[in-house]
């Protein structure tokens, strides 16, 4: 098998085409200016070495040598053999709360920034499962479908804030049951939802709704993002605080983080529950989890192992061009005795 990794290179090639026109439009103002000076009989003599042939040769010469640089450049590739790959894993959403209170600043930069954090390090200690996600405040909206697809699934946990749903609140009970829907694989075994939250839950319900997962093989571990103490919600414009979230009395909102709720949610699936704080021990508990399970495999492929060739063009092509230095355009001594152009000498 072969490919070519960088095929814009060929465009180089275009270099060849000038140098022949430039090469030919020497020889001509090359004639015309010698047959001002003397005729032709005349300049045979003047200059008995001088060959037409060592002139078209140094152009051949030169022309090769920028073939090889520019195949070079676009790298050719010769498959060695196939390999089988097959990807196993498991499914692994994660439901990122958007809601308002995830504003808060009581871990930094902002609760929904550190949420952002932890998933993208999560996504990163992953191999080949497939991972989908969900953005939910007073309602769960589908982000992106489970893909395996990782630098996707990353783009869009960027692109999520506090402003993409209009419903507010934090219904953990919604993004549960939007969830359920996203394992496609009836025979997969291993289902994960990950629940990024500061946990307050202001439907109420997600413990049932928690259990009615865990009937369809689903295990929920939970990540708390936040501080028991708590912290005011700001309101910004182009990053200045004006002012802070208020109630119907005119007090300003504390928002706090419940544990409680995200052990319970957790506890009722088998899963696990891990405080946000810090981002290194969140990971590696996760990923410990994820090496405890069975992985299924979802595909296997076979791909060719390539093996770069540019090194063979580049070689000659040095050499070519240290060969068209070192080529002197006079007649040399055996071209003399072949005569190849019957030339008088």
């Amino acid at each position: 098998m072969f490919r070519l990794d960088e095929k814009i290179w060929f465009w180089t090639l275009l270099v060849i085409p000038v140098i022949i026109v430039l090469f030919l439009l020497l020889q001509l103002w090359r004639r015309s200016a010698q047959r001002k000076f003397a005729d032709s009989d005349l300049l045979k003599r003047l200059s008995p070495n001088q060959s037409l042939f060592k002139s078209i040769l140094k152009v051949i010469v030169l022309c090769a040598a920028f073939a090889f640089l520019s195949l070079a450049l676009v790298n050719p590739k010769i498959g060695t053999k196939l390999e089988t790959v097959r990807s196993q894993g498991v499914d692994i959403v994660f439901a990122v709360d958007v809601s308002k209170s995830m504003l808060a600043e009581d871990i930094a930069p902002n609760r929904l920034e550190k949420s952002k954090q932890l998933v993208t390090q999560i996504i990163n200690s992953l191999a080949s499962d497939r991972v989908g996600i969900i953005a939910y405040a007073g309602k769960a909206f589908p982000q992106l479908p489970i893909t395996t697809d990782y630098a996707s699934a990353k783009m869009f946990l960027q692109n999520m804030n506090t402003d993409m749903l209009s419903s507010q609140g934090t219904a953990i009970n919604e993004a549960i049951q939007l969830a359920k829907t996203y394992y496609d694989d009836k025979e997969q075994t291993n289902r994960i939802l990950i629940l990024i939250s500061d946990g307050e839950d202001h439907a109420g319900d997600a413990i049932d709704v928690a259990e009615e997962a865990n009937q369809l093989g689903i295990r929920i571990m939970t990540i708390g993002v936040g501080e028991a103490k708590g912290g005011p919600i700001p309101i910004k414009r182009n990053g200045v605080v004006l002012n802070y979230k208020k109630d119907n009395k005119g007090e300003t909102v504390i928002t706090r983080l419940d544990e409680t709720t995200l052990k319970e949610i957790a506890e009722e699936t088998n899963g696990l529950y891990v405080n946000g704080k810090n981002t290194s021990e969140v990971v590696e508990a996760i990923k410990s989890e994820l090496d405890k399970m069975d992985k299924k495999e979802f595909e296997s492929k076979q791909i060719a192992d390539f093996k770069d060739q540019f090194q063979w063009f580049l070689g000659l092509g040095i050499l070519l061009l240290f060969i068209d230095i070192f080529f002197l355009e006079r007649k040399t001594a055996w071209l003399k005795k072949l005569n190849l152009f019957n030339e008088n000498f």
